[in-house]
Formats: C-alpha cells, sequence, structure tokens
C-alpha cells in the first residue's frame, strides 16, 4: 500500500491537501491493489447525475465513488493471477483535507458538433456535509483530548472514554 507523500509543508497545502485511495479490484482472484495520492480538490461528474429530481452535491459524491467497472478494453496486469484481467476501480477519501474544494464539470465535450456544452443545472448541496459514507473504510478513528486526564475517542458518529493506553497504543 502506498502513502499519501505530500513534500510541501505550505499554508496552502496544510490546508487544502488530502488523501485519495483507488482500489482496483481484480475480478478473476478479487486481489486488490490500491494507490493513495494527495488531490487538492475533486472534480464531480454532472453529466450523468439523476435528472428525475434536483441532482445534488451527495448524489455526485456518490457516482465519484461508487465501483465502476473497467471492462474488457481496459484489463490489468494483476500481480496475483500474473495475467490481465477485468477489474473494477473505486474511488474514496482516505484523508480529508481541513478544507475540501469541489469542482463541478459543467462542460460537456458534444462529438457530433465540435464543441463544449455547458451544463446549468442547479446542484443542491447541504449547509453541513457528513464525508463518512465517502471515505475508505480503514481510516483512522481519532483520539481528542477533552480535559487534563480524559480522552475521547472518536469513531465515526459513537463517541466514548479512551484511556490513555489505547491513545498511546494507536497509530
Amino acid at each position: 500500500e502506498t502513502k499519501c507523500s505530500n513534500q510541501c509543508t505550505c499554508i496552502i497545502d496544510q490546508i487544502f491537501t488530502g488523501c485519495l485511495q483507488s482500489d482496483v479490484v481484480c475480478q478473476s482472484c478479487r486481489g486488490v491493489s490500491t494507490t493513495i495520492d494527495p488531490f487538492w480538490d475533486i472534480s464531480l461528474d454532472l453529466g450523468v447525475v439523476n435528472q428525475t429530481s434536483t441532482p445534488s452535491l451527495l448524489d455526485c459524491l456518490e457516482r465519484f465513488t461508487r465501483p465502476e467497472h473497467l471492462g474488457s478494453s481496459a484489463k490489468i496486469k494483476c500481480s496475483t493471477c500474473k495475467t490481465y484481467e477485468e477489474s473494477t476501480k473505486q474511488f474514496s477519501i482516505r484523508t480529508l483535507p481541513i478544507v475540501a474544494s469541489f469542482h463541478l464539470k459543467r462542460f460537456e465535450h458534444s462529438t457530433s458538433l465540435q464543441v463544449d456544452k455547458k451544463i446549468s443545472t442547479y446542484i443542491s448541496f447541504p449547509a453541513q456535509l457528513d464525508m463518512t459514507p465517502f471515505m475508505s473504510k480503514n481510516h483512522e478513528n481519532a483520539y481528542v483530548r477533552h480535559h487534563k486526564d480524559v480522552w475521547v475517542k472518536c469513531d465515526d458518529h459513537i463517541l466514548s472514554i479512551a484511556s490513555l493506553k489505547q491513545v498511546l497504543d494507536s497509530e
């Protein structure tokens, strides 16, 4: 597994850099190849959002993190099978930045007219955004110091008191 490495320690990167996880799963042996790369924004496709209702930022994020079958024309060489196999690819967010930026892809290319067409669809968004469904499943839990000798374990939506030993033994 590759670690998300970003060499720059400037204030901009400290605020806007997150880590994106990409899992490629071999459809033959179910082996998983994981890569983790830094990101500064997430580009979300609008051309494929459900048009039956008002599309939302959550719809776009759900589509972005949905497993995608790569098909027979995009076979990868599986490190376990040692042959080229069909696979699926799925993005998830390994580490959130302090400030997350979303880029809405508002242009689609029309091959018949050879022009870019602007997508002016209204995209709704919540005042508060819970990113938990879009996070990598193996993200670390956080420990927060509440008082001088009180530690709290933050595990998704569950908060519990933790011992100092648990905090010191955690990754």
